[in-house]
């Protein structure tokens, strides 16, 4: 598929540096670099070979503005799978600006975000895994992340897919085959063949989806919610594990009132920190929302560290807190705050998962990331191994998982294969879509709406 506009876009960070780089990528984009390029050489550029970077002059409403560098990528064999050009200018906000100026006159388009790789994606130069990677990897905070988002760039988890897809294929072209020609010398797929079959894939299929847990932690990051009383130092707990000041730290009740956010890496985990109000009663209008936006986000939690303060024992408030928190499908690490002053030996076996700290000292970060590595990374992480690290991806997986765990019940109860086959074509639809083989528009478009211009 060719798109027909080209595109152009500053692929290098707005703003002053030695260089900017600005990509374009469509069928005339050689003709309209020549209208802004000339080399030094004096050879026209349809002239230049692929892949060979050249010395010329910009142009700018008949006039040299700069010089530099442009490297031309003819299709196919370009990141798009379109010619591409990449010009090199120095990196002035201007002379860029001017650049793109001039790109835009003779005919190029600016670029939305993701548009390069969409391109790369839409044209068969990318699998879909592969394309999210690229993000992950410019995202990644971590090296664990950055580890695992190069494993799908280098294609682990699109091969996975690809094998479960093609098995799952056969499988289903060679029952249905048997079954419209039984006359013909093919062989019989007996119904205990195709269970045994199709049960070995769902297995396959599940501990690629038992990647999640990890895979998520690591590159997506964990939404975690810092909840407790008020003054029992959870604004503290926030700013010693981003190691800034990112709350605002009082002691008067009820400082915080709105959710504050920030993120870290503890040990291979990126948690997603929000520091809530401290929940309690209170007439004050605004605290209450605070108070009520503090017990959404618990609802919503993939983690939930719960501060307590362990200079006092436990108070009916406390209990009922504690027993709110058990309620909750995410896992709890209860932090026992102010160990300078106490022990807080009365919240001692309460939870699972109990550290004791001192926010105010700074001491105890190391306790909590131990915590969170036991509770999401499970054992060494194989980063030879394919890993499932979005929600989307997550999804895909688990409707294979699900239409296959659907076919081997229609069979257990006695319905003919032809019936199952129609289970088993859902889950080639799901595993067809983690890749992008079959998937819809608007799911691609979202994918590529979080990547920056000129990427």
């Amino acid at each position: 598929m060719m798109f027909d506009k080209t595109v152009a876009a500053l692929s290098t960070p707005y703003g002053r540096g030695a260089i900017a780089m600005i990509r374009m990528t469509g069928s005339d984009a050689i003709k309209v670099a020549s209208a802004v390029f000339r080399p030094k050489s004096g050879k026209k550029l349809c002239d230049i070979p692929s892949a060979k970077a050249v010395y010329g002059d910009f142009v700018f409403e008949g006039g040299v503005i700069d010089d530099g560098m442009l490297t031309l990528y003819r299709a196919p064999r370009s990141y798009t799978g379109e010619d591409m050009a990449e010009l090199c200018c120095h990196g002035g906000v201007l002379v860029s600006s001017l650049v793109l100026r001039a790109l835009a006159d003779a005919g190029a388009s600016y670029a939305e975000g993701g548009e390069f790789t969409k391109r790369a994606f839409i044209n068969g130069k990318l699998r879909l895994t592969s394309a999210e990677a690229i993000m992950d990897i410019i995202d990644a905070e971590s090296i664990g992340a950055l580890k695992l988002a190069g494993g799908a760039n280098r294609g682990l988890l699109s091969g996975e897919a690809e094998y479960l897809y093609n098995e799952l294929r056969h499988l289903i072209a060679a029952t249905y085959a048997y079954i419209d020609y039984p006359d013909e010398d093919m062989a019989d797929v007996t119904t205990d063949e195709l269970k045994e079959r199709v049960k070995a894939l769902a297995d396959r299929a599940e501990t690629l989806k038992n990647s999640y847990k990890t895979g998520s932690a690591v590159c997506e990051g964990v939404k975690t919610v810092i909840a407790g009383k008020t003054n029992v130092g959870k604004s503290s707990l926030l700013n010693m594990l981003t190691g800034e000041q990112t709350a605002i730290v009082t002691e008067i009740p009820g400082t915080t009132r709105d959710i504050v956010t920030g993120n870290v890496v503890c040990g291979q985990v990126k948690l997603r920190l929000s520091d809530t109000a401290g929940i309690r009663e209170t007439d004050d209008t605004v605290e209450k929302i605070g108070v009520e936006l503090a017990k959404k986000a618990l609802s919503d939690a993939g983690l939930v560290l719960a501060v307590f303060d362990g200079s006092e024992k436990p108070r009916d408030d406390d209990l009922a807190f504690i027993s709110e928190l058990k309620k909750l499908a995410a896992p709890v690490i209860a932090v026992i705050n102010k160990s300078d002053l106490s022990d807080g030996e009365g919240y001692d076996g309460i939870f699972e998962n109990t550290v004791h700290i001192s926010a105010k000292n700074k001491e105890g970060k190391e306790k909590i990331t131990e915590l969170v590595e036991k509770l999401f990374i499970s054992g060494k992480i194989d980063y030879d191994k394919p890993h499932i690290i979005n929600s989307r991806q997550y999804a895909a997986v688990s409707g294979f998982i699900n239409s296959c765990r659907a076919a081997l019940s229609a069979l257990e109860s006695g319905e003919t294969q032809d019936t199952a086959c129609f289970d088993l074509e859902d889950a080639l639809s799901d595993i067809a879509g983690l890749d992008g083989t079959d998937v819809k528009e608007d799911i691609i478009n979202e994918i590529f709406s979080k990547f920056c211009v000129g990427k």
